[in-house]
């Protein structure tokens, strides 16, 4: 039964292994739930047990309420008593022992009825307890079902189809339209769009082309894809999810905690408060009303509803988040995420693509865009520097350079098509008649490529490390929560302005080194609980150092995602602003179960101590209470993601199937 409730252990779930999914891909329909036949077997029992009484047929009701007792008594009594006598459970009591006293001592006093009611209610509240637990972990188990149970593997002597778990590093995967990728990988021939909605938590599918990285269980669209995998059919970024949010739930939160420092005294000092009240019944001489008290007190005093009341959120927040792609590590970070009240943001592959672009060109009246790109590019050809990666994409000419040399830190110079050509920065090639355009691109934060042509100015190419499309609306939202946000940056400030500028950031820090991000980071949780978001090894201290750290994408760098409390499968910052949301409901959700579990103990303990309300009445409210903390606990696994201006704009939702480019992600 309930691992809570009647266990004296830590509420822990149970490990989630790929060999079982097939066994546990859902949680059957309450009318096909073999664990929920006792409690309503005992529950049919007991109203017939109280028909017959109310007829007058005392005998047949006694034998009814028996039966039903039983049937309800054996959901919990076995395990209370075994863990009882284990070195394991010696001296941990659980609230199924306050039960199982309480039963046996309503039967002694020849309260049958109550004792049947008592079992009754207690069965169906640990079963629907287990439920609620079993659907919170639903979502991690539908996560490993994502990956498919073979692969096809192309060898030297044909296509070979194997189990999923058997890939290995380099082996080179054949998927199918239709089909789903059975590790993380690199796509080496075909083009096809896929849906990593599943695991990422980002509803477009993504157009992906030979050189395009893919995750594990994604589902492919209409082409046949080749892929080499570049990770174990074991040990991929599904696999990898699932054991981070397994050791979620084994860390607790302040309140989980707070929840346990107050159960777990409780239970020995309810049986020593319910051994005093009997006791004084034979000091006034009336033993059997207040043993009968004592037996209500030991119910109404139980702290059952108290130790799930904050499990039961956390396990269904936790497998919720990630569902929409936020992989959260533990049930600490879940509640440091709901007190977040700044934000801090590395730029680069963050806050921007970490892909430099094209984005502007000025001419000179010589020469055309095109042919401008055309010989940048052909110089550029020979090398691999990030600039030079932007210019060659920027144009699909080829043409051949000679009698390349390159000049470190200045630029090259070439033949192109009997040109002389040189390319490189505004401090080796001075831009004459482009200066006032070549400042003004400069300001908007771009890197300047003068073009030379013939010893006469060809043009200048501005490049920049692109915002994220979403990055705007997300600092949005931020705002909207009340959440300041600020960016730290090892970039030159001209540049971290204008990024912050257009993405609306609040606060810059510039030209920060990684141990300047992390005093910056020190210093801003000091003031305000503080998430810092990255996702490179040089964000590793600032990510330790924050009350969250949040490591953009789990497939990202290693160093960034251990650091890191939080980790999302996909690079949308909208994620952000929706976690943090989800974070501060579940919160509230806690605090409110908690206040309520306290609240109904302080209520009943006194009416049971003096008689106002008898065995049944107190079981009825507190598993009542039990089932309306439950209840509220699961609402957490319905959040949803938000819907953006830019889904209405687009004609995109959540479940929105219209493809876009891998490199707008």
């Amino acid at each position: 039964m309930s691992r809570e409730c009647c266990g004296p252990d830590d509420a822990a779930p149970d490990p989630v292994d790929a060999d079982e999914v097939a066994e546990h891909e859902e949680v059957p329909p309450w009318w096909r739930d073999r664990s929920l036949a006792l409690p309503v077997a005992s529950g049919l029992l007991w109203a017939t047990g109280l028909i017959l009484q109310w007829i007058g047929l005392e005998i047949p009701a006694l034998v009814v309420f028996a039966l039903g007792l039983a049937a309800g008594a054996w959901t919990f009594v076995p395990g209370t008593l075994k863990r009882l006598f284990t070195a394991t459970g010696r001296g941990r009591l659980g609230v199924g022992l306050l039960m199982t006293i309480a039963a046996i001592g309503a039967v002694a006093l020849g309260h049958i009825g109550e004792a049947a009611a008592l079992a009754f209610l207690f069965s169906v509240a640990e079963a629907l307890e287990d439920r609620a637990m079993d659907r919170a972990q639903q979502g991690l188990r539908a996560l490993l079902s994502l990956i498919p149970d073979t692969a096809r593997i192309s060898r030297l002597t044909g296509e070979e189809t194997i189990p999923a778990a058997d890939v290995r590093e380099l082996d080179v995967l054949v998927v199918g339209a239709g089909e789903r990728v059975a590790t993380d990988g690199v796509v080496t021939s075909g083009r096809s769009w896929v849906d990593t909605s599943a695991i990422t938590g980002e509803s477009i599918p993504i157009e992906v082309a030979p050189g395009d990285k893919i995750l594990a269980g994604s589902v492919n669209g209409t082409g046949t894809l080749s892929i080499e995998a570049s990770a174990d059919g074991r040990d991929n970024s599904l696999t990898k999810i699932v054991h981070l949010v397994e050791q979620a739930h084994a860390n607790k939160g302040e309140r989980a905690r707070m929840a346990d420092r107050i159960a777990r005294p409780l239970v020995p000092l309810v049986l020593i408060a319910a051994v005093l009240i009997a006791a004084f019944g034979f000091v006034v001489g009336d033993p059997s009303t207040w043993i009968e008290r004592a037996l209500v007190v030991l119910v109404a005093a139980s702290p059952c509803a108290l130790a799930i009341a904050v499990p039961v959120t956390v396990i269904s927040a936790i497998g919720s988040a990630s569902k929409l792609g936020v992989v959260i590590k533990s049930g600490a970070a879940f509640e440091e995420l709901g007190t977040i009240r700044r934000v801090a943001f590395d730029k680069t592959g963050t806050l921007t693509r970490n892909e430099p672009r094209v984005v502007a060109t000025h001419i000179s009246n010589d020469h055309t865009e095109a042919e401008v790109l055309d010989l940048a590019a052909a110089l550029e050809a020979t090398s691999t520097h990030p600039l030079a990666q932007a210019i060659s994409a920027a144009t699909p000419t080829r043409l051949e350079a000679v009698e390349v040399q390159e000049l470190p830190g200045h630029g090259l110079s070439g033949t192109v098509e009997g040109r002389r050509v040189r390319v490189g920065s505004p401090r080796w090639i001075t831009p004459h008649g482009l200066t006032t355009q070549a400042a003004e691109l400069a300001d908007q934060g771009m890197s300047i490529i003068v073009v030379e042509v013939d010893d006469q100015i060809g043009g200048i190419i501005g490049i920049r490390d692109e915002l994220r499309p979403e990055a705007t609306e997300a600092i949005a939202a931020l705002h909207d929560q009340g959440i300041s946000t600020v960016m730290l940056t090892g970039d030159n400030a001209r540049t971290a302005e204008a990024i912050a500028a257009q993405a609306g950031i609040d606060e810059i820090h510039a030209e920060q080194l990684p141990e300047h991000k992390a005093e910056r980071i020190r210093a801003s949780t000091a003031q305000v609980p503080t998430v810092m978001i990255g996702d490179g090894i040089n964000d590793a201290p600032a990510l330790a150092s924050a009350t969250v750290g949040i490591a953009m994408g789990v497939s990202g760098s290693a160093a960034a995602v251990e650091s890191a409390d939080v980790a999302f499968t996909g690079t949308d910052l909208r994620l952000i602003p929706d976690a943090l949301a989800h974070a501060k409901k579940g919160r509230a959700i806690m605090t409110a179960n908690v206040v309520l579990a306290l609240a109904i103990i302080v209520v009943l303990f006194p009416l049971a101590l003096f008689g106002v309300l008898g065995l049944a009445a107190v079981v009825l409210v507190h598993e009542v209470a039990e089932v309306v903390v439950i209840l509220n606990g699961v609402r957490t696994a319905r959040s949803k993601r938000r819907i953006y201006p830019s889904d209405v704009r687009d004609g995109s939702t959540p479940s929105s199937t219209a493809p876009v480019k891998a490199s707008d992600y």
